[in-house]
């Protein structure tokens, strides 16, 4: 914690923040739904071992909604055999007798999850069990339309990419300079705005609504909505490393701190083989999560789950689900082309992957109960690791949070001073690609908060920034290391 900005962090019992609504209307569902969730599976085991923890677990998990429901003071997490859970227990401990809906937001929040995941792995038949697993690859199949027109832009891409450079370059040309650039744009903002299904945030989603948030034209009608936009500087800091890298023929690194899993990841690795295809980078590395974490975040067995349904699309888009059955529907069947552009997604990143060019490499750093500001003093082989790369992609609302500690800024403090020890001399490239979901916000133009403010539902004079609670509105922002 004296690591951390000396500002004060945003507070469940604030009723002008996202967190108050937060504690008390979503972190009840979430229990809820893994709940549901747990008890599901324990309905289907004839194991009946299994079926006694998984009861052991369901007491647990109402217990812990019960608690955050009441207001109770958060208690020590039990010792499961990771380190991380010393961490907690002291910044609980210097936090004081904290309540659930009397506590910093994202301490609490991190805290909940942890403490979620602690009940699984105290248990010999549900250690590795991802009780949010079901939702991720529900909304990942909701997500079809958009997955099925990506997958034929990067077929064409990368195809395009591909093709030798004729000897006089056009404007039309897949090699011309300013195609390029856009390109690269385009690719990062498929990426930046990936995170519109957010499965902690949007619980009640249905597959109308995902089909709205996502896909082309979505995309070009958000492009108004990115309030701060560095894309241009980081196409310079790659197209610069790649041209050097031409002569030294070192390796040039990006790393992916990832957030979402299902569409969201989807998207990540569209922009990793891209990347890769491009000559931008030699290599990428992921980062998931080691734990299952804000309800959708990726863990290594996400990358493996997307692989599988690419790798067999017709079985993954084509099976009625048992909502299908109950609803009387019957998927629409997949198109040759569409089924040859999805395996051509799927042999490009198994390559990738097969050849060490795209590396997935978890960490329960990502999973502590603090912002990034602690790294530098308390992962210092992590920084370092870091430092080797020519950029560090920060993914996500909650990401960015840490990166800038979530505490209550001034929005127009550049970004380069609010992610303070991450930011120049640090030697780390950083790009955070981040769509609005919580309240701190930083990099922006003086009058734009209280421009924004004033919009229908803006939050007006309440003292609420609203506007940045839906994920309507986007930052994009770097910070050059040296």
């Amino acid at each position: 914690m004296e690591l951390d900005p000396k500002i004060a962090p945003y507070s469940t019992d604030d009723p002008t923040s996202f967190a108050y609504p937060t504690a008390r209307e979503r972190w009840p569902i979430i229990i809820t739904q893994a709940i549901d969730d747990v008890y599901r599976t324990v309905g289907a085991s004839e194991d009946a071992d299994k079926v006694a923890e998984g009861k052991e677990i369901l007491a647990d998990l109402s217990q812990l909604k019960y608690e955050v429901q009441h207001d109770r003071a958060l208690t020590p997490i039990l010792d499961d055999g990771y380190p991380d859970v010393a961490g907690y227990n002291k910044e609980l401990e210097q936090l004081g007798n904290i309540t659930w809906l009397k506590a910093p937001w994202l301490f609490t929040e991190c805290y909940l999850f942890r403490r979620m995941s602690t009940h699984f792995s105290l248990s010999k038949h549900w250690k590795s069990y991802d009780v949010f697993a079901r939702q991720k690859i529900k909304t990942f199949r909701s997500s079809r339309p958009a997955v099925l027109e990506l997958a034929a832009r990067y077929k064409d891409l990368v195809t395009q990419l591909r093709t030798p450079a004729p000897p006089s370059s056009s404007s039309s040309s897949p090699h011309d300079p300013e195609a390029d650039r856009l390109l690269f744009t385009e690719m990062c903002e498929v990426c930046l705005w990936g995170n519109a299904t957010d499965l902690s945030l949007l619980t009640s989603l249905t597959y109308d609504d995902i089909q709205k948030l996502q896909g082309s034209k979505a995309r070009q009608a958000a492009e108004q909505n990115i309030l701060v936009n560095d894309l241009a500087h980081v196409y310079a800091h790659l197209t610069q490393a790649a041209k050097e890298g031409n002569y030294s023929k070192r390796d040039r690194r990006v790393d992916i701190v990832l957030d979402n899993a299902g569409f969201e990841l989807f998207v990540d690795l569209v922009l990793a083989g891209y990347l890769l295809s491009a000559g931008l980078a030699t290599t990428v590395v992921l980062h998931p999560k080691s734990i299952p974490w804000f309800v959708s975040d990726v863990l290594p067995s996400d990358f493996g789950a997307l692989l599988t349904a690419l790798a067999d699309p017709r079985w993954f888009y084509e099976t009625p689900t048992e909502e299908d059955e109950l609803q009387g529907r019957v998927p629409d069947k997949l198109t040759d082309k569409e089924v040859d552009e999805l395996a051509f997604l799927f042999a490009e990143w198994s390559r990738f992957h097969a050849e060490g060019q795209l590396v997935l490499r978890p960490n329960r750093v990502w999973t502590g109960p603090g912002g990034f500001w602690r790294l530098p003093a308390e992962e210092k082989g992590l920084v370092d690791d870091l430092r080797e790369g020519e950029l560090v992609v920060f993914k996500g609302d909650l990401n960015y949070r840490k990166l800038v500690g979530d505490v209550a800024w001034d929005p127009t403090t550049p970004f380069t001073e609010a992610i303070g020890p991450l930011g120049p001399g640090s030697g780390l490239n950083i790009l955070a690609l981040r769509t609005c979901k919580a309240d701190v916000v930083v990099g922006l133009k003086p009058g734009v908060d209280e421009k924004l403010r004033q919009m229908e539902g803006g939050g007006g004079d309440s003292g609420a920034r609203r506007w940045a609670w839906n994920g309507k509105w986007a930052v994009v922002s770097f910070s050059k290391g040296t």
